[in-house]
């Protein structure tokens, strides 16, 4: 199978099972919004990986949380506790991309996002409730493990 396609298997994958669980959970989840943002987030770390644009040491602060999407055991396993899992993802997402934005021009950011809302903004928003997302404790490790203190 080619990288490609796993990359899609793997969104479509972790779309499906986060609105499945967002349906179970019922209307009114606080987090929801952020949640659905997941499989976009990753869309997006894939597409800045591979642009010619982005430099290669961005590009290796990228795999990273790429990698950490992808890998069945972290600090918030969705093996145990389903879609909600992947707030760590989001926090680990929102943080090397605010540091991206700051190394490289916010256009090849937009340009690769196939979201609704506006990247920037959505990056803001997951890291003030990154402390409610995943704690204190777990946003000081999350942030020490991505290069952001």
């Amino acid at each position: 199978m080619r990288d490609d396609q796993v990359q899609v298997d793997f969104y479509q994958r972790m779309r499906a099972s986060i609105r499945a669980w967002l349906e179970r959970k019922g209307k009114g989840f606080k987090y929801a919004d952020y949640l659905l943002a997941a499989p976009d987030l990753f869309h997006l770390l894939c597409r800045l990986a591979v642009d010619p644009e982005v430099p290669a040491a961005q590009k290796a602060k990228l795999a990273a949380p790429i990698i950490y999407f992808i890998a069945p055991l972290d600090l918030i396993p969705e093996a145990l506790l389903g879609p909600y899992g992947y707030v760590d993802d989001l926090v680990a997402a929102a943080l090397v991309l605010n540091g991206l934005v700051n190394e490289i021009d916010p256009q090849i950011i937009k340009r690769h996002w196939a979201g609704s809302q506006d990247i920037l903004t959505l990056i803001q928003e997951i890291l003030k409730v990154a402390n409610e997302l995943v704690g204190k404790g777990l946003l000081g490790r999350i942030k020490g493990a991505f290069g952001s203190r």
